[in-house]
């Protein structure tokens, strides 16, 4: 089968390579160009998938607008049987879909239809899900909508991050590409084929935004762990250190643990013994084992309290 390739992030790079050491053959990447409006001295985000391409000798392509017509024209040109997206940026039109007999698959971090969107590792960490997975669809123009082919389920470990989870469903991936590409050798091109998702199953896993990583104390500490599993490595999970007569301090939670609660109201500080840092939440105490003071690395918390020593009045909460 020849097979093009479309993906920008790293979680499409295991699935790339896999096809590339298969009996298919690999005809070049579709990916997303780099930003126009970039600040003087200001690099250019990595792409993961083109440095995979070009390690392997692959042509590359990077239209501003896949849909558009110098889209479709390169789509069109190399004549491939299948589109491969995963992890691309953008949502094919159904003219884009049509330059390929076999149309397209999409590889996405979830159980489809749960988690449809740009963010599904981070919000299924977010919701304390207990299990996800990865699922392959043949595509339509409508967002993570189409049939399914193949979807396999692991277990959410209780502390994995989300960088963490991302990697190991990036390379359980793989096979499951390969077996939905088999599927479709022996289709008709006109034949339902596989499984179509349940509508009322659907949620939403929106972009992330800035502002969603700063913490909310009066969560319960269960959540906000959680939340810094999930938004990990952006936007992190950010509260400020308010003191008397001490300028605002913000910081950035990395390792947490969840204990029982303290005593006093959300956010409140307690130092224990052995130089332990805790906050209490609106249901628990959340003991603090990593974080970064603004401007400094991540550090142990007994490194922080020896550098900083809050005082008896300390909270943590936003800085208004």
């Amino acid at each position: 089968m020849k097979v093009l390739f479309m993906g920008t992030g790293p979680f499409a790079v295991p699935s790339l390579n896999a096809i590339h050491d298969s009996d298919h053959e690999l005809v070049g990447l579709v990916t997303r160009p780099a930003p126009t409006n970039l600040r003087r001295k200001q690099k250019p985000p990595k792409n993961p998938m083109r440095d995979a391409a070009e390690s392997l000798g692959l042509r590359v392509w990077d239209p501003r607008d896949v849909n558009s017509s110098e889209g479709v024209e390169i789509l069109s040109s190399v004549a491939a049987d299948l589109l491969v997206v995963c992890d691309y940026g953008q949502i094919l039109s159904n003219e884009a879909l049509a330059t390929t007999p076999l149309g397209g698959i999409n590889l996405h971090g979830s159980l489809l239809p749960k988690y449809r969107g740009a963010a599904p590792v981070h919000w299924a960490i977010y919701n304390g899900d207990l299990e996800t997975g990865v699922t392959v669809i043949h595509m339509t123009p409508r967002l993570d909508g189409g049939p399914i082919l193949e979807r396999v389920t692991v277990t959410i470990e209780s502390t994995e991050t989300m960088p963490q989870l991302e990697a190991r469903l990036s390379n359980l991936g793989r096979s499951c590409v390969l077996s939905a590409m088999l599927q479709l050798e022996d289709w008709d091109g006109t034949s339902l084929i596989g499984e179509l998702q349940d509508a009322s199953q659907v949620s939403k896993a929106p972009r992330l935004t800035k502002e969603q990583g700063q913490i909310q104390w009066e969560q319960s500490a269960e959540q906000i762990k959680n939340q810094v599993r999930a938004f990990q490595p952006w936007p992190g999970s950010y509260t400020w250190l308010l003191q008397e007569a001490q300028e605002p301090l913000r910081l950035v939670l990395g390792d947490t643990r969840v204990g029982d609660a303290l005593g006093g109201s959300p956010g409140q500080v307690h130092v224990g013994e052995g130089h332990r840092l805790w906050v209490e939440t609106g249901a628990g105490g959340l003991e603090i084992l990593q974080l970064q003071p603004a401007g400094k690395r991540m550090m142990l918390a007994a490194d922080f309290l020896r550098g900083y020593a809050p005082a008896a009045d300390a909270r943590m909460n936003s800085i208004q």
